[in-house]
């Protein structure tokens, strides 16, 4: 029950950094005397040009990141490739991990860098506690994609580096010896392919990741668009809905989303011990054939394809869920770039040179097969199989609601997280509550907290 435990000591924490001041972050405490020639006050990122603006500016600025796997590699890469540009600015990256608890434990005490990915742990009524703004909504929704999700009361606080869609990873070669010649577009149709899989061929159906935590949280983000076609359903309609967890005649919605899950749990098309699933070698079972199927978004597809010796063999398919004839893919922000406001004006300024060459200059979104964060660039051929799908941005939640999607969610402990996903799990696996059962406690859970909340039902 990790995200629990990583909202009560948010909680904690947050309470105390109301009685402390927080100290100096990066290198905050440093002397300031490398100023640079324009103003220190810190610049939209729009208002900045590469290669022109702030090139006498010195800061030393450190960025934290999640990913342990590359930070060595093509993150360094990246660090020098744009120190050759900007002599002055020294760019080190520190990777974390266990990364959402532990960057929610140090954002409260103000001392971890300049340049870190906003943890889901933060919500945007909280931006401005710890981040400065990258500039106004209006503005920056009209030059980078993906910057809805990290906007509060019209300040865009965090910019994605890159976006995925919502879908399923696939090993080719197995489902192609398994028969399957057309990709599933209902859960029905998911699960008699799974079914094949495991009668012609030695390949884990699905693998759930369950033990990793953070992977079945994934099954989470299927709840929008992937499941209902429509941009405005997640951050308006469900937060009004009247129990939006009822099962309907078209198997479409929030539930037809965790029956495909408890459905391949309780016909045992999934790894035989979920709990002793791995994560790290996932990735090279998917990719030599011992796992067919992963559900997780399509930043997932390069990782599977470096590791190992059958990258063409990685393909992504559209999440199985089809509604009045269109199936439909939720195309949304990684992890959101985002700079310490406790950092002094110069390492504010270096930072935001620094991401705005990432999105802009960059060659990080070949490296991840990420859609672009900046508008007008081609989309990956990780998404060749989205050619007759409809990619589809969630719209922003309605004035004065720009948190409640979060706060309902954090309030019924439920799409919060990893835990609830793992409930349907164990129903399933453990065959102790059935998954109509199961849906009516989540269906309770969502109308206290609406109730406390004070949300008005309108659907």
């Amino acid at each position: 029950m990790k995200s629990k435990k990583v909202k009560k000591l948010l909680s904690l924490t947050l309470a105390t950094t109301m009685v402390f001041s927080m100290t100096g972050c990066g290198n905050s405490g440093d002397d300031n005397s490398g100023s640079s020639s324009k103003s220190t006050e810190v610049p939209t990122i729009d208002q900045i040009k590469l290669g022109e603006d702030y090139k006498d500016i010195k800061a030393d600025i450190k960025i934290l990141t999640d990913r342990t796997d590359i930070v060595d590699t093509k993150y360094k890469e990246y660090a020098e490739s744009f120190m050759k540009e900007y002599p002055d600015i020294k760019v080190t990256y520190e990777a974390v991990t266990d990364y959402a608890e532990s960057i929610t434990l140090r954002l409260t005490n103000g001392d971890w860098g300049d340049i870190c990915f906003i943890p889901d742990t933060v919500e945007k009524s909280e931006f401005s506690n710890y981040f400065i703004p990258f500039g106004d909504y209006s503005t920056l929704n009209g030059i980078y994609n993906f910057v809805t999700a990290k906007t509060y009361d019209n300040k865009v606080y965090g910019i994605p580096n890159g976006g995925t869609a919502g879908g399923v990873a696939y090993n080719k070669k197995i489902w192609k010896e398994a028969g399957i010649t057309e990709l599933p577009k209902t859960p029905d149709e998911f699960i008699e392919d799974l079914k094949l899989i495991d009668k012609k061929t030695d390949a884990i159906p699905l693998y759930t990741n369950f033990a990793a935590g953070w992977t079945m949280g994934a099954w989470n983000d299927y709840v929008g668009v992937a499941s209902n076609a429509d941009a405005d359903y997640k951050n308006n309609k469900l937060l009004h809905q009247k129990d939006p967890f009822t099962k309907n005649d078209e198997n479409s919605g929030p539930y037809a989303v965790f029956y495909t899950l408890y459905e391949a749990v309780k016909q045992k098309l999934v790894e035989e011990d979920p709990a002793s699933s791995d994560w790290e070698s996932s990735k090279s079972k998917i990719n030599n054939g011992e796992i067919a199927t992963m559900v997780l978004g399509s930043w997932c597809v390069n990782q599977f394809r470096e590791a190992g010796d059958n990258p063409d063999d990685i393909g992504y398919m559209p999440f199985p869920i089809t509604v009045k004839g269109v199936q439909a893919a939720a195309a949304g922000g990684q992890y959101a770039y985002a700079i310490n406001n406790k950092a002094t004006a110069d390492n504010q300024i270096a930072a935001m040179i620094y991401v705005k060459w990432l999105l802009e200059e960059s060659p990080i979104y070949d490296d991840e097969g990420s859609i672009p964060a900046l508008k007008g660039k081609d989309l990956p051929d990780s998404l060749s199989e989205f050619k007759d799908t409809e990619l589809i941005e969630d719209n922003a939640a309605a004035e004065g609601e720009e948190s409640l999607y979060d706060d309902i969610r954090n309030t019924a402990e439920v799409l919060s997280g990893d835990y609830p996903v793992g409930e349907v799990l164990e129903a399933a696996l453990y065959g102790n509550k059935s998954l109509d059962d199961l849906m009516a406690e989540w269906n309770q859970k969502w109308t206290s907290a609406q109730e406390s909340n004070g949300v008005e039902i309108t659907g």
